[in-house]
């Protein structure tokens, strides 16, 4: 009971404070700075539907506002009087130097959110230091955004019904130049996602969707007629029309496979020869089956609330897969992640480096390649503004011991 009156309390000051943020855009003009203000400024560009999409978890979005809540439920040990002037947020991740914990992950479809999206986040990620994650249904194709940069993207696949789709999808991604993929396992069917019925993402009440088009003159000019071909770049062959979405979305779901299982992951690995890490863990049982099926490493993940709501927090469970699984693979977290202090949390927790989602396809909808850049600028800053006020030099030095921790976390 108290922990759920904490988590009530928590989300209404995490309201409160978004609505803050909001209100000051809305008064007067302003430079985006948070994750929120960029929220606002998307939510002001993009069409409802596809607003919802970004923003919409399942269910009854429980664990989606869990994701972000339960780092309030984590307080930082302030030290003073500590050589802190050196402070370094670069380290390792995945086997490529950055310059901060951080990647960017997979968003399906972020090339609807701006002109060539994936394009302008892997260019953003790139002058910031940090690796960018392609969706296998992300609107560029991986050559496209791999010519785009100076190192190949990392990128993410489901296993999917037709193993030889998997399997030219991974050549395809190889010959690319693409050395990291993250595979998807928290999709054996889709998550119950009701805004996206509600907003009429997944088709229907096509009046409906043509008003909203029409709301954002902006949007449908700079995405819609600009920024095509609008077809998800690597499944653009299969399927008859390649210019109809409402076919792709029912190819990719009569392709989801639900009878999975570790045995198909060493399938995988023995096709993969680059670094492999299985993204949907949320258990010490299931990292240890990643890591006995040739996995480099890990993400803790939801799916960002988009899949089984009711499950717990990513940062919750965090912990136990760092204990399982953290000398042997690399741990990531995925889910939640707004704000420099929440990566150094993450960190201090067992994690090697987190992925950030909703928050860079808000700033690229909202301002571009260059809102991405700023708002990936603010969050290293505010990474080495918090290690330094915890007394350390560099994210080596966090740990557990530099946290004051709900019983409920650890």
């Amino acid at each position: 009971m108290r922990r759920g009156m904490r988590r009530t309390a928590a989300r209404m000051a995490g309201k409160k404070s978004v609505k803050m943020s909001m209100g000051v855009l809305r008064g007067r003009s302003h430079v985006p700075v948070t994750a929120e203000d960029y929220q606002f400024l998307a939510h002001r560009r993009l069409p409802h539907f596809l607003r919802d999409y970004i923003d919409g978890g399942a269910g009854g979005e429980d664990s989606m506002a869990a994701n972000e809540d339960d780092f309030q439920l984590l307080c930082l040990r302030q030290r003073v009087m500590r050589d802190v002037s050196r402070v370094d947020t670069a380290t390792e991740l995945c086997g490529r130097s950055v310059s901060m914990p951080v990647a960017l992950a997979p968003i399906g479809m972020a090339g609807m959110m701006a002109r060539r999206g994936e394009v302008q986040g892997a260019r953003a990620a790139a002058n910031a230091g940090v690796p960018f994650t392609l969706s296998t249904v992300g609107i560029c194709p991986v050559e496209e955004v791999n010519a785009a940069v100076p190192d190949p993207c990392w990128f993410q696949l489901y296993m999917l019904r037709d193993r030889g789709i998997v399997e030219a999808l991974l050549q395809r991604a190889a010959s690319a130049g693409c050395d990291t993929l993250l595979f998807t396992v928290d999709l054996a069917v889709t998550g119950m996602r009701h805004r996206d019925a509600q907003s009429g993402m997944l088709g229907g009440a096509p009046l409906a969707k043509a008003m909203q088009l029409l709301t954002r003159p902006r949007w449908l000019l700079d995405v819609g007629i600009r920024g095509k071909p609008h077809s998800f770049g690597h499944l653009s062959d299969l399927v008859a029309d390649p210019n109809d979405l409402g076919a792709y979305k029912d190819f990719v779901d009569s392709q989801f496979d639900p009878s999975v299982t570790w045995t198909d992951i060493e399938w995988l690995r023995a096709r993969w020869q680059g670094r492999l890490i299985i993204k949907g863990i949320m258990s010490d049982e299931d990292a240890r089956a990643a890591a006995a099926a040739g996995a480099d490493g890990v993400v803790v993940s939801n799916h960002g609330g988009r899949q089984l709501d009711g499950v717990s927090s990513t940062i919750r469970k965090l912990p136990e897969v760092a204990a399982a699984v953290g000398e042997s693979l690399d741990v990531l977290l995925d889910g939640g992640i707004r704000c420099g202090t929440d990566v150094v949390k993450a960190v201090a927790l067992g994690a090697d480096g987190v992925l950030i989602g909703r928050p860079w396809v808000w700033a690229v909808a909202a301002r571009g390649e260059q809102g991405l850049r700023d708002y990936l600028s603010v969050m290293q800053q505010e990474i080495a503004a918090t290690m330094a006020l915890m007394g350390v030099n560099r994210t080596e030095e966090l740990n557990p011991e530099l946290l004051e921790m709900d019983q409920g976390i650890c």
